[in-house]
């Protein structure tokens, strides 16, 4: 019976550093903190999996355990102002400084976009209420958190509509005088796929034109900003990576676009393209837009087009959204780049999306905008979020720290 309760407890004690165990990189600071938070993440993924496969739930409503145990309700304290509102019908929440006796001097203002793969996520987690109290405290701005609905329930373009229709209703001049808000200091911001939305946003309201206010800047936060290569160099080399390995990311888009699990299957096998999006390769050509010092052991080969994808999708569903800017903001031509805000774009050394942020770093300055990249040699995707104990991690406070301090100096 000993003998028995020994070799359990080995067995256990064998199968639980197996799982926890993970060849990070050893440059990554808190290596150890990285591998028992994302054994919690895997955890959740391999039951979300077995949920779908048993047909008891899909896998991004397991998933969202996530954001539900993250959840707050955002109050008001002494410093902040908090109100939950609907700008044109999207749940948006609102934080703005506490007067301060008869002070009216118009403010900054932030229009942030949360992460979580489209899927996942919100305005309302704890992460993201601190960053925003931070930002309203130390830039004396108000900031607006979108809550746009979410993915699967609601694809393409759903998310991007209620993103760019509070944006609107926001640069409205009326709306601004409400908040005291400078029409000349407001900058569209997200994280992830939140920096997506956010670069399209920006781009959809160049390209329109005739906009009385104008965003001043974007602050892109390891953005994902193209679907046609998901093959680059940085997905090949952190395709196991904590957080957002490219099994992830890859379902991300795949339910961004639609439910249909062959689409799914062509992505990892990235071989989705269909002919319309194949001719807009071009812009997110590694080979020609990363600098070599990123390409690695990795040439470049062109996706290929495979007729069967359109066959079993067809044109009106995903395929079609594929070569959508607004999906896609890295697919927009040089002509629609020139006149963007200023930007921000942060990059992780260990993500995925690195290189979809270093080629939109390189079209940018190439179109003469202004653009200030700030790479995380040792940084991992999601880690401006990780700032609540027990999950908070150093790094996190060095991107905060260094997001603010550009809002504070260019905006």
């Amino acid at each position: 019976m000993r003998l028995g309760s020994i070799v359990l407890f080995v067995a256990v004690c064998s199968f639980t550093s197996y799982y926890i165990y993970e060849p990070i990189p050893e440059e990554i600071d808190e290596r150890w903190k990285l591998m028992l938070t994302n054994s919690f993440f895997r955890g959740l993924s391999h039951l979300a999996d077995l949920s779908e496969l048993l047909g008891l739930k899909d896998y991004m409503g397991v998933m969202y355990v996530i954001t539900l145990l993250e959840n707050v309700v955002p109050e008001s304290d002494e410093h902040v102002k908090v109100t939950e509102e609907r700008f044109d019908g999207v749940e948006v929440v609102l934080y703005q400084p506490k007067q301060r006796g008869s002070d009216t001097e118009l403010r900054r203002a932030v229009i942030y976009l949360h992460g979580g793969g489209w899927c996942l996520g919100s305005s309302r987690m704890s992460p993201y209420d601190l960053l925003a109290r931070r930002m309203v405290t130390e830039l004396d701005a108000v900031v607006l958190s979108v809550e746009y609905r979410l993915a699967p329930a609601h694809h393409f373009p759903v998310p991007y509509e209620d993103v760019y229709r509070v944006v609107k209703h926001f640069l409205q001049k009326r709306v601004l005088v409400q908040y005291s808000v400078d029409p000349g200091r407001i900058a569209v911001s997200g994280d992830s796929a939140g920096g997506n939305l956010a670069a399209a946003v920006s781009q959809q309201l160049q390209k329109e034109g005739g906009q009385q206010v104008k965003l001043k800047a974007q602050a892109l936060i390891y953005p994902v900003l193209q679907a046609l290569d998901l093959n680059t160099p940085s997905y090949q080399q952190n395709q196991d990576m904590p957080i957002l390995p490219r099994t992830l990311m890859v379902r991300f888009w795949s339910e961004y676009f639609t439910s249909d699990k062959a689409f799914f299957k062509a992505m990892m096998a990235n071989t989705h393209n269909n002919p319309e999006s194949f001719s807009l390769l071009k812009f997110v050509n590694w080979s020609a837009f990363l600098p070599e010092t990123y390409h690695g052991k990795y040439n470049y080969s062109a996706p290929a087009v495979v007729q069967r994808v359109r066959e079993d999708v067809g044109m009106d569903g995903p395929s079609r959204s594929l070569a959508d800017p607004r999906a896609s903001p890295l697919l927009v031509p040089d002509t629609d780049l020139h006149s963007l805000p200023k930007a921000y774009i942060l990059t992780c050394e260990y993500d995925v999306l690195r290189d979809d942020g270093i080629m939109y770093v390189t079209r940018l300055r190439a179109a003469g905008v202004e653009v200030t990249h700030e790479h995380y040699d040792t940084g991992f995707h999601g880690g401006l979020m990780f700032t609540v104990w027990p999950t908070d991690f150093l790094i996190a406070r060095r991107m905060t720290d260094n997001y603010i301090k550009w809002l504070k100096e260019n905006l």
